[in-house]
């Protein structure tokens, strides 16, 4: 695999204002983001909604990680609001192969999270079927958690089982850990607080940029 590392900045707030204040921080300094949505159910956060994303006027591309109980519900709003991908929870869905199907349906892709305390093996039979698979290093629904090291053990598993898959991390990057997730072989590294919560977004998330892509290239060599 001799792709580079990405950051991708995350965007949660439960404040539409914030929202829109994040955005145009966010259009100073990159083309695409993610926004986490939670329901206050799968999760115990709440954040702004579907319709807030969808009155959103911004020339960004962007994807939606939905932290909610049933995920199918949600689909055809946000890809009729934009989401040129949509993620949701294998924890989340009784049937999460039909999920995906239905995701494809609408013409986005499809992304599978899997929360830490959950195997990479419950979803190897579906895995050829996503379009990412994202792992997350924090337990969801709280801003700025800390880094659970253990999941970087799933990489490794499920880049040696998928070798071509895009594998995607999400919850407690920062500068100190970005480079060493990089060399894991993970290509989309998600990062919220380090960035928005930094006094410079737009510098915090070039220097993450940076360090990402030198650890994709260390481990290219």
């Amino acid at each position: 695999m001799n792709r580079l590392s990405r950051v991708v900045p995350s965007i949660l707030t439960d404040d539409p204002q914030v929202l829109q204040q994040l955005v145009r921080q966010a259009e100073g300094f990159c083309r695409y983001v993610q926004f986490d949505i939670m329901d206050g159910r799968f999760v115990p956060s709440h954040s702004i909604t579907c319709e807030h994303l969808a009155a959103l006027d911004t020339a960004l591309d962007w994807e939606v990680h939905l932290m909610v109980e049933d995920p199918d519900q949600y689909l055809a709003a946000f890809h009729k609001a934009g989401a040129s991908r949509i993620t949701f929870h294998y924890e989340a869905s009784p049937q999460p192969d039909r999920v995906v199907r239905r995701v494809k349906s609408l013409g986005a892709e499809v992304g599978l999270a899997l929360n830490p305390e959950t195997p990479v093996s419950s979803v190897q039979p579906i895995v050829s079927e996503v379009d990412t698979v994202l792992l997350l290093a924090v337990y969801p629904g709280f801003y700025g958690s800390p880094f659970l090291p253990e999941v970087m053990d799933k990489v490794s598993e499920l880049r040696g089982q998928c070798p071509d898959l895009e594998i995607g991390i999400d919850g407690g990057i920062k500068e100190g850990n970005v480079a060493q997730v990089a060399r894991a072989g993970v290509d989309s590294i998600y990062v919220g607080s380090a960035i928005f919560r930094d006094s410079d977004p737009a510098a915090s998330y070039r220097r993450l940029a940076r360090l990402a892509e030198e650890g994709s290239r260390q481990r290219r060599q």
